[in-house]
């Protein structure tokens, strides 16, 4: 009789984590980033209070720094990209993909944010906010630069941290 192996999926998060679970439930009134002056309201981040029906008038405001911000101001990342062997041709275009994917995803959700990008020798290392964003950007890169080598590594379960390594290869 033949052994039935379960097989695990290693180095993967089993599902996003909710808001709730993240950031836990929601709050009432209204709350306005005072550093990048995105509002919560219907229990989510937005970029303005444009898009709001009717704010009620016994809705309190109160002025509380975002994840994103809180994130950035701790010195803490969720995505942490290294790059490296960039050949010279490719660095420039490197560099403006990742600012304009970068870009995209915040104009999509305020908290997907763009922390940094050092370089580090011949090569860079990039930070953002969101996990999730580390990993759709390594995948962004390997498709637009064929000769590369990618590995995403996502932190054990307490955790939420991905670590992705891409290597140039000629």
């Amino acid at each position: 009789m033949a052994k039935k192996f379960k097989i695990q999926r290693k180095n993967r998060p089993t599902k996003p984590k909710s808001d709730r679970q993240e950031f836990g439930g929601g709050k009432k009134g209204i709350i306005i980033c005072p550093q990048c002056k995105a509002v919560y309201y219907k229990k989510s981040w937005h970029h303005s209070m444009l898009n709001m029906k009717s704010p009620k008038e016994k809705s309190k405001v109160n002025f509380v720094l975002c994840p994103a911000c809180r994130m950035i101001k701790k010195g803490q990342y969720e995505g942490k990209i290294l790059v490296n062997n960039i050949p010279a041709r490719m660095k420039e275009e490197l560099l403006n993909l990742v600012k304009n994917y970068c870009e995209k995803a915040y104009s999509i959700d305020p908290l997907d944010r763009l922390i940094e990008i050092k370089e580090s020798g011949n090569g860079l290392v990039i930070t953002v906010t969101e996990n999730e964003l580390a990993a759709k950007l390594t995948r962004r890169i390997k498709e637009t630069f064929k000769k590369v080598d990618k590995k995403v590594i996502f932190s054990a379960e307490p955790g939420d941290t991905a670590i992705a390594v891409i290597d140039f290869f000629d």
